[in-house]
């Protein structure tokens, strides 16, 4: 994010958090992750539910951890990752301004196709 980007939105999340959840694979391991209540989980056991090697799922794990949205914690060999979800509420809170917008938009997008069902029905 740019300094006037910062100035213009400055309750808006990071653009770190905005990659790392536009990867479906790495939605679907904060998904896994936020299963069972907020459990530690390993790379090992994160990387069973997906058609990848280990290393690419360290790789997203990478990602994730760097925009904040895991925390890692080594025991013995291994890393547990856990679930930070307090990036993702800033990222609801900022989309949530734009709900009226959409709201309008799409409220008048109905009326329109009702019309038009309207319409059809009259022909």
């Amino acid at each position: 994010m740019t300094v006037m980007e910062a100035q213009a939105y400055p309750h808006s999340p990071s653009q770190e958090v905005f990659h790392a959840i536009a990867d479906p694979t790495r939605r679907a391991i904060l998904s896994r992750l936020a299963q069972g209540g907020g459990e530690e989980r390993s790379a090992g056991e994160l990387s069973s539910s997906f058609a990848m090697t280990l290393s690419a799922v360290s790789q997203h794990l990478r990602v994730l951890r760097e925009a904040g949205l895991v925390s890692v914690r080594k025991s013995g060999r291994e890393r547990l990752y856990r679930l930070n979800a307090d990036p993702l509420r800033e990222v609801a809170e900022w989309t949530r301004a734009y709900e009226c917008f959409w709201d309008e938009r799409l409220g008048r997008l109905g009326a329109y196709l009702a019309r038009e069902e309207g319409a059809r029905e009259d022909v």
